[in-house]
């Protein structure tokens, strides 16, 4: 197949690029950087139809990852990027799939599992879900998110590809162990000690193992009749405090001190980011996965939680012993 990915050098597209051209996979990234790897890359603006619009024209598959990651302050010109990112990379990716001769037969569209509500009583499904904007126990603050995840889905639906399959990613944090990414910055927090729970520890954490994330992207990619909005998480989302403890766990480190509200608001600061990626509460299920019948390989946290511990350190030349 031909895969186009826009958006896919940053780390989840990497890992999707990497994996389906090991899989002998003709892969495309469109990037605004040009780089160097094994599959090719074509340089995109990610807001304006140009030379690229080639790659889409005759492909099998679209993955669209494209935006401006939102591990930074919520300062204006950071949030009109993450947002104008976003939609502009969305509409200009649906213009060129309106405008080939031969469409894709599928767009799989990256969307964010933080546009559910913060909530502690009830997991967010598909069907059932409430979305978030309106909370009465959640900082104003984070209403940016949502705004931000709503405009980006209402880009995906009113991309006019008749042709085409579309199908919304609504994705919690994919754990892997490269680096820089999101399981490697939770691993150096354990391994520094520092890997307690974060807040009062209640807040659910939705995630699915990179594997996983990959082989669902694959399934939906081969599964006709699956359209619409789909949660790619695990089965199994866990409070903040029980998830850090399982993590220390996997990787053998005893204690982990825990950091208050007001400490996370002085780290966030100096990291340049925001608390909301920590404190609120994202307990999402995949129901639709489920119902339709996928196998998740590591649908618990304590399994994936040492496979992913198992991975950094090979990939580190650490020894199964080693802290």
């Amino acid at each position: 197949m031909r895969i186009v990915i826009p958006g896919g050098s940053g780390q989840v597209g990497t890992i999707l690029a990497r994996s389906f051209h090991r899989e002998g996979h003709d892969v495309v990234v469109l990037s605004r950087q040009p780089q160097l790897r094994p599959w090719r890359v074509v340089q995109w603006d990610g807001a304006t139809v140009g030379a690229w619009q080639r790659e889409i024209d005759g492909a099998d598959v679209v993955v669209n990852m494209a935006g401006r990651s939102v591990n930074c302050r919520y300062n204006a010109a950071n949030r009109r990027e993450i947002l104008q990112s976003r939609v502009q990379s969305t509409r200009v990716v649906g213009e060129a799939i309106a405008r080939a001769q031969r469409p894709p037969p599928v767009w799989l569209q990256a969307s964010t599992a933080t546009i559910y509500s913060h909530r502690y009583d009830a997991a967010n499904d598909e069907w059932s879900g409430a979305l978030g904007g309106d909370e009465s126990n959640a900082p104003s603050s984070w209403r940016f998110s949502i705004e931000v995840a709503r405009a980006w889905e209402r880009a995906f639906d009113e991309a006019a590809t008749t042709n085409t399959r579309k199908v919304t990613l609504r994705s919690a944090m994919t754990l892997s162990p490269d680096a820089g990414g999101v399981f490697d910055t939770l691993l150096g927090l354990v391994r520094r000690g520092l890997g307690g729970s974060a807040g009062n520890g209640r807040q659910f954490m939705s995630w699915i193992h990179y594997e996983d994330f990959v082989a669902a992207v694959r399934w939906l990619i081969e599964r006709s009749d699956i359209d619409g909005i789909v949660n790619i998480a695990s089965p199994h989302p866990l409070p903040n405090a029980e998830f850090m403890r399982v993590l220390r766990d996997a990787y053998g480190v005893p204690f982990g001190l825990p950091a208050r509200k007001w400490m996370l608001a002085i780290g966030a600061a100096f990291m340049r980011t925001e608390t909301e990626l920590v404190l609120k509460s994202r307990r999402v299920v995949p129901r639709r996965l489920i119902e339709y019948g996928f196998r998740f390989k590591f649908p618990n946290w304590a399994d994936a939680a040492r496979d992913l511990c198992h991975q950094w350190k090979t990939t580190r030349g650490i020894s199964a012993s080693a802290a």
